[in-house]
């Protein structure tokens, strides 16, 4: 895992819309990225909804909310449009933003292995400095623990 302090990676990928977004693109803005397994399985939409609902919340607080996985452009564009994701799903089909922010690797599932990614969460200031890591998280009410997260960080900040 990036740690508390380090500099965000950079990076540009597709979102579901076929356009190019960057970290760059929300510079002065903070930015909550989370990587996700896969587009309309069970654990993905519980989070990626928490994360919808959850959305006037976060632009109050100035702070975006793009996910990544490795799902192609049209899986992504699929599940944004099923669950009215009304923020960035970013396309990472080879790993490699991922890999950049330890989210990608190998898996283990019903005996299978793999490569996919991993259910991780950064918050990166406005700065591009990463502010907080969620690690492993349970798709259910990690939104809102974000949310949370963003509320500590500025009454402490006070």
């Amino acid at each position: 895992m990036l740690d508390v302090g380090a500099e965000a990676p950079g990076f540009e990928l597709k979102n579901q819309d076929d356009e190019s977004v960057s970290l760059s693109d929300f510079e002065g803005q903070r930015v909550v990225l989370y990587f996700y397994p896969r587009a309309n399985t069970d654990g993905c939409t519980t989070e990626a909804c928490g994360f919808r609902d959850e959305l006037s919340a976060f632009e109050a607080a100035d702070t975006a909310v793009v996910g990544i996985s490795d799902d192609p452009v049209a899986d992504i564009a699929d599940f944004a449009s099923e669950y009215d994701l009304e923020y960035d799903l970013l396309a990472d089909e080879h790993g490699e933003v991922s890999t950049l922010y330890d989210s990608y690797g190998e898996k283990r599932m019903f005996g299978n292995t793999f490569d996919g990614v991993f259910r991780n969460t950064y918050v990166i200031d406005a700065d591009g400095t990463v502010e907080a890591v969620y690690e492993n998280v349970s798709p259910d009410g990690h939104a809102e623990a974000v949310l949370e997260g963003l509320e500590d960080a500025r009454t402490v900040a006070k």
